[in-house]
């Protein structure tokens, strides 16, 4: 990889560990080989819901875990022997909202589709959906099909 790529050369891959979503960060990774882009993988998080404030520790913990997820994700995506630059990041926060965020100034948003939520037929998934009505770039959705 040439470390000369220019920052603006990049591409956003949402992960959350679903086979959709390994799928599109393989799309991700296979297109930024092609084009000299880095590779941007986002996994977003959430505190479970409870009454007040969970302890600092639960934070720290759960963001822990969230980057070991995304960690084991990429590695089952692409392998020990990456072919483009990788950056993994997991955010606390709506994955639709930080992805569509994260997305200014990159190349591609690429995001998988992963559920079928209350409508067994539908195309795309509310994280798909809003990425593709508000993403500030192009959005590649990579429809599953591993089981």
């Amino acid at each position: 990889m040439d470390s000369d790529v220019p920052a603006s050369r990049r591409i956003v891959v949402g992960v959350d560990g679903s086979p959709s979503s390994r799928q599109a960060l393989r799309w991700a990774v296979g297109h930024a080989r092609l084009t000299g882009a880095a590779v941007d993988a986002v996994l977003c998080w959430a505190l479970p819901t409870m009454y007040g404030r969970a302890p600092a520790s639960v934070d720290r913990e759960l963001g822990h875990a969230a980057e070991q997820v995304l960690a084991r994700a990429v590695s089952a995506a692409v392998g020990d022997g990456r072919p483009a630059e990788i950056r993994e990041t997991a955010v606390l926060g709506n994955a639709a909202e930080v992805l569509v965020e994260r997305a200014h100034g990159a190349d591609l948003l690429v995001v998988g589709c992963r559920g079928h939520g209350g409508f067994t037929g539908a195309l795309l998934g509310s994280v798909g959906q809003h990425c593709v009505q508000h993403a500030p770039c192009p959005v590649v959705v990579i429809r599953g099909t591993e089981g």
